[in-house]
């Protein structure tokens, strides 16, 4: 495992991308940087990564959230990026990174243990880092990210606190018959569910009727029409950047509720 040093310093107005003047004293500048990391995997191969990290933060002191994308984009998806930076404004410590396909330019999903693989290495690769291990981690996705993951988890085999679905593939498009759900019981953690009332891979009713089963603490966000990236059509005079805002609130304050305050510094 390795970084390559490169980072930038991106600064934020308190208040003005995400909406969480709560947790920031409003009118003065907020910075963050980002770092870009080779992460190694299963056999020696690498993949990208970048940290998106808080202003202060204290490695062993704070909360680290990580981000793994879709299975059609990477880890520069918009609601990613949007999502990482809203995160660290908050306070927490971010990590998004590729699935090994993506990193290697491929459309095709790596095998299912290569994305295991890969999503334990990249959550040792935090726990162990020297400067930004944090307490307590967090696991997220969107769609497959966040499906291989909490797979993972519900195995016992990813040490985390709590999971951020970024819209979950409950069902393929058009096939409600086929539930991924059998694995979502067996979970022991708090789960935050963010889902597009024009979902096709995951239909809202059966979504509730799956959750109302979980014998966990869940949270449901559902985005008023909506598609699987949170999409609307334009007749809804929302923008994409005040979904991601929207999205982001919700789960800093999810992230607060199950964890209490970051423990980095609290703007």
């Amino acid at each position: 495992m390795k970084g390559d040093g490169q980072s930038r310093e991106l600064p934020r107005r308190a208040g003005s991308s995400t909406g969480l003047d709560s947790l920031s004293e409003v009118g003065k500048a907020v910075f963050m940087k980002e770092e870009k990391s080779t992460i190694t995997i299963g056999g020696g191969e690498t993949v990208s990564s970048v940290f998106t990290i808080p202003d202060d933060y204290a490695a062993g002191r704070g909360t680290g959230v990580i981000l793994a994308h879709g299975a059609a984009n990477d880890l520069a998806h918009p609601l990613l990026a949007s999502v990482a930076h809203g995160l660290a404004e908050a306070g927490y410590l971010v990590l998004r990174f590729n699935f090994l396909y993506r990193e290697r330019g491929r459309r095709t999903v790596d095998r299912q243990e290569v994305l295991v693989s890969t999503w334990q290495s990249v959550c040792g690769f935090l726990c162990d880092h020297p400067r930004y291990r944090p307490n307590t981690v967090v696991a997220g996705g969107k769609s497959l990210g966040g499906r291989v993951a909490s797979q993972i988890v519900a195995e016992g085999l990813l040490p985390v606190e709590g999971m951020i679905f970024l819209g979950y593939p409950l069902h393929p498009p058009g096939k409600k018959e086929k539930l991924r759900d059998a694995h979502l019981y067996q979970i022991k953690i708090p789960m935050l569910f963010f889902a597009g009332t024009r979902d096709s891979l995951c239909d809202l009713p059966l979504l509730r009727s799956v959750l109302e089963r979980l014998a966990v603490p869940w949270q449901l966000e559902t985005i008023e029409g909506g598609d699987h990236s949170f999409r609307v059509p334009k007749s809804a005079g929302v923008t994409e950047k005040e979904i991601h805002q929207r999205i982001t609130h919700k789960a800093s304050r999810w992230l607060q509720s199950i964890l209490g305050e970051p423990r980095g510094k609290i703007r």
